[in-house]
């Protein structure tokens, strides 16, 4: 175990190098500037700005000298904020997007796991149809759609919470509901589909030969392999739900990292986007690694290779 996770970490560094690279570009020669989005400035301010965070100097030493600063652990300054650096700007933001995303993806196990069990353990069923139409309801209507009808129904109409803002716990909850009711209905229809395949072996039979009960035979012998599919669904699943985190920051005014990308890549803030991009990807395969060894766990017959 120790040796695959070792090598899929030396993978990541150039996976990384990557997505680094390809974002530097792009976001470079895309029209605009950091100090040209504002109103004009003189010419000599603009040199005297650019000669400040180094933008005089020709773009492949630029590139160099962020790559030397990444991996010394430095994301370098905001252009939007002069007195802040993008890691203050990450150790700010980043906590209210991982509580943010530790909510939704409580949701959507939450709602997702019991309804696929329950839809497999009663297939065919009303309440089969009723959960796998919740499911299809929830594939259907994007987190952009869904948040302003919760807004509208709960806040509005019924003021049980508040539109907008990120204060007190109840403000959470429409955030953490728009956002995981998506995950859910897949999380349902994934658990639905391996379940009625375990249920369906001859070691279940055997189960319910010697007299084990239904609730004995879905949660002590179906559920830990019907859940594999969810389990290797969660790694993009998670990586979806931080990313997902930009439209719902920005809907609910959440004071998170990914409104923060969202206001640099209007701002042209490079350094902002680049440390974003990078932690998200850092993040993302970390998660995939951790799922990996999570379906080793739980289904014996794969390896570590």
């Amino acid at each position: 175990m120790l040796r695959f996770i070792a090598r899929r970490l030396l993978e990541t560094v150039p996976v990384l190098l990557i997505i680094v690279t390809a974002t530097f570009f792009m976001i470079r020669f895309v029209p605009g500037g950091p100090f040209t989005s504002e109103k004009a400035v003189s010419p000599e301010v603009l040199r005297n700005l650019e000669r400040a965070y180094h933008l005089d100097q020709p773009l492949w030493r630029q590139y160099t000298t962020y790559l030397g600063q990444v991996f010394r652990g430095d994301l370098g300054p905001s252009f939007k904020y002069p007195n802040r650096t993008v890691n203050e700007i990450i150790a700010d933001k980043l906590p209210v997007s991982l509580e943010l995303g530790g909510l939704a993806l409580v949701v959507a196990l939450g709602l997702g796991l019991p309804l696929g069990v329950l839809a497999a353990a009663r297939r065919n069923t009303w309440l089969d149809y009723v959960a796998s139409t919740t499911a299809m309801l929830g594939v259907c209507v994007p987190t952009f759609v869904l948040g302003p009808i919760l807004v509208l129904l709960f806040a509005i109409h019924f003021h049980w919470f508040n539109a907008s803002g990120w204060y007190g716990p109840a403000d959470r909850v429409l955030p953490a509901l728009t956002l995981g009711c998506v995950y859910a209905a897949y999380i349902a229809r994934l658990t639905r589909g391996g379940m009625l395949e375990i249920l369906g072996q001859d070691y279940i039979r055997t189960a319910r030969a010697k007299g084990a009960s239904e609730l004995q035979i879905v949660l002590r012998h179906a559920l830990r392999g019907g859940i594999l599919p969810v389990v290797a669904f969660l790694g993009p699943a998670t990586a979806g739900i931080l990313t997902g985190s930009f439209v719902i920051e920005t809907i609910f005014q959440v004071p998170g990292l990914g409104r923060e990308f969202v206001n640099s890549a209007f701002n042209r803030d490079y350094t902002v986007i680049l440390g974003t991009v990078l932690l998200y990807a850092a993040m993302i395969v970390l998660l995939n690694l951790v799922v990996d060894l999570v379906q080793v766990w739980l289904n014996p017959r794969l390896k570590f290779e």
